[in-house]
């Protein structure tokens, strides 16, 4: 019997072009899966109907995400419960938001909250964005002018966070954020926002503009795997961290005492 060599890997695979494009802001939407496998590994529950919209939630339920590009014009939608203290909040993105952008923001939502207290504006700061302030509007613009972040707030209080991106030719997307979505999460879309890493996309699915850069480059299939397999093994080996670490809480008070009654002491 003869062995067949996979063809997905080593040597018998072909290179396959790919491209770099920058700024991330303007690289069009991306595959999703970017999003919910991330998200799947994390042990959130995929809630989606065959053919239907992306549909996931979280193990404790307390926040849904949903992706649907059949309704025009298309959005991400991510809604939170009100809980304790944090009331009910909203963030919707336009379908063309980048999903490295987005990831900012859920990947954040399965990882534990810093004791650091958030700063929306600081990622912006960091990579020289320009700040300023119009009455209650804070405004802060990408270097190239191409992608801004505001926080508003109107004059019966009403206040949301506003972002987005677009080109010369009036192509891009924008996302809104309720003013109770929690800031540790707004602040991490807004260091997504920011980097100044590209981006990658496959032939057929970068932007006709004239504001992106856009550099070519040769990958293997596998390397694009091993890639994709390091995000999800990430996530898996997360997700059994704190598992585990709830598993292996001490016994209560009340046990302990009654393990030690029982127990007897040998001179």
């Amino acid at each position: 019997m003869k062995k067949k060599q996979w063809q997905g890997w080593g040597p018998g695979e072909q290179a396959e072009q790919h491209y770099l494009v920058q700024p991330r802001a303007l690289a069009g939407g991306g595959d999703i899966r970017h999003v919910s496998e991330f998200l799947r590994a994390s042990g959130w529950r995929d809630k989606s109907k065959t053919g239907g919209p992306l549909l996931m939630e979280s193990p404790d339920r307390s926040v849904r995400l949903s992706y649907d590009p059949y309704t025009q014009p298309g959005r991400w939608t991510i809604r939170g419960a009100a809980r304790g203290p944090q009331a009910e909040w909203e963030a919707v993105l336009g379908r063309y938001t980048p999903v490295e952008i987005i990831a900012g923001l859920t990947d954040q939502l399965t990882r534990p909250r810093s004791a650091h207290a958030p700063n929306v504006w600081a990622p912006l700061q960091e990579q020289n964005w320009h700040a300023h302030r119009e009455g209650q509007h804070h405004i802060a613009t990408s270097p190239d002018g191409l992608a801004w972040m505001h926080f508003r707030q109107n004059a019966d209080g009403r206040a949301l966070w506003w972002a987005g991106a677009r080109d010369g030719q009036g192509i891009g997307w924008t996302a809104q954020f309720t003013s109770t979505t929690p800031m540790h999460l707004v602040q991490a879309f807004s260091a997504a926002l920011a980097s100044p890493e590209p981006v990658m996309r496959p032939p057929g699915r970068v932007p006709h503009s004239a504001q992106i850069t856009v550099t070519s480059v040769s990958v293997l299939p596998s390397q694009l795997s091993a890639w994709q397999h390091a995000r999800i093994t990430a996530a898996r080996a997360a997700t059994w961290a704190r598992h585990s670490v709830r598993s292996t809480r001490p016994r209560t008070t009340a046990r302990a005492h009654a393990a030690a009654g029982g127990a007897r002491t040998r001179r």
